[in-house]
């Protein structure tokens, strides 16, 4: 069962892509592949469900064979799907190798139920909810690029004071438009309280320099926060104190036996931001004045959350219970 939690606690919405990852299995009659459920966005709300933080999650959910596979996972794990309508159209597949325990896709996503997701779609924001997350290859293509963005300006224009992060998880392979997505990217970060960003994902968006320096770069954007991840080599927040100054924190990544990499980043996701809400400081004007302790207790809870994933097959996000050790 989801951890509990308390019932004035501000909800989280998800909004963005939910897929099939078609994982590779070696079988006596040669390489096959599962279907799993998925996506950067799908598995934060996962995980931010069985962290025990309320989480609702948007987007278009097929009528098909797929599609109630990822409601089912949903249900499971305590995810709210009330605002997610039945779409007679596929779901997204995404075709998996590993590559030396990195994870490498191909993408099955034309006419697809999320895909055609358009501005008009997007939804009212009930009222519990205090953070939007948002990302992943649900801000690429057309329309539904442009609904993910509609709803992101919606939440920052309403006046109540909701949290907005943002991971694009950046797909190069994936992108047809580099600079119309720049573009995007650019905006959003603009609207947002925390980014996240691998390394990888922060040089390709800002080129090469010194990792301080580029995550800085982005944080002058506008964002309270600029969270980068290092894969093996943990984690590092950039951040600013109530006065203005500089602040800094890093973490290292737990020694675990890596089975893959799959969904690892979208649990330090889930995991940030079920600490900032356990903190009590799921709100912008909370981060403007985050202690440094907090800030690096919620990067820590991140990464050990990220590594319980990275030592199983697929995105398979661990329960609350699974990472209390080490807090």
């Amino acid at each position: 069962m989801p951890a509990s939690s308390s019932p004035r606690s501000p909800a989280l919405l998800c909004a963005g892509e939910a897929l099939i990852d078609m994982v590779p299995r070696d079988t006596s009659e040669g390489r096959a592949f599962l279907p799993l459920p998925g996506g950067a966005v799908f598995n934060t709300a996962i995980a931010a469900a069985r962290l025990g933080t309320p989480t609702l999650f948007w987007y278009g959910l097929s009528t098909d064979l797929f599609g109630d596979q990822l409601r089912a996972a949903l249900d499971a794990a305590g995810v709210d799907t009330r605002l997610c309508r039945p779409v007679d159209r596929p779901t997204t597949l995404a075709f998996v190798t590993l590559v030396e325990g990195q994870a490498r896709y191909l993408f099955l996503d034309e006419n697809t139920a999320g895909r055609l997701l358009a501005p008009d779609d997007v939804p009212e924001v009930p009222e519990e909810v205090g953070a939007l997350f948002l990302g992943g290859i649900s801000l690429v293509g057309e329309p539904v690029g442009s609904a993910m963005e509609a709803l992101a300006g919606r939440v920052a224009a309403d006046g109540r004071g909701r949290l907005i992060m943002l991971d694009p998880n950046i797909r190069p392979g994936f992108i047809r438009d580099e600079a119309a997505y720049r573009a995007r990217i650019d905006r959003l970060i603009r609207l947002s309280h925390v980014v996240k960003l691998s390394d990888e994902d922060l040089f390709w968006l800002t080129g090469p320099g010194d990792l301080a320096t580029q995550a800085r770069r982005v944080q002058a954007l506008g964002p309270r926060l600029v969270l980068v991840t290092l894969g093996a080599r943990g984690a590092r927040a950039f951040g600013r104190d109530a006065q203005g100054g500089d602040i800094e924190v890093s973490v290292a990544a737990p020694v675990v036996t890596v089975a893959d990499t799959v969904g690892a980043g979208d649990t330090f996701n889930a995991g940030f931001l079920s600490a900032l809400a356990e903190a009590g400081a799921l709100a912008p004007d909370r981060l403007a004045a985050l202690p440094p302790a907090t800030l690096q207790a919620a990067l820590a809870f991140a990464a050990r959350a990220a590594a319980v994933s990275v030592t199983r097959a697929g995105a398979n996000p661990p329960w609350r219970n699974e990472i209390v050790e080490g807090e």
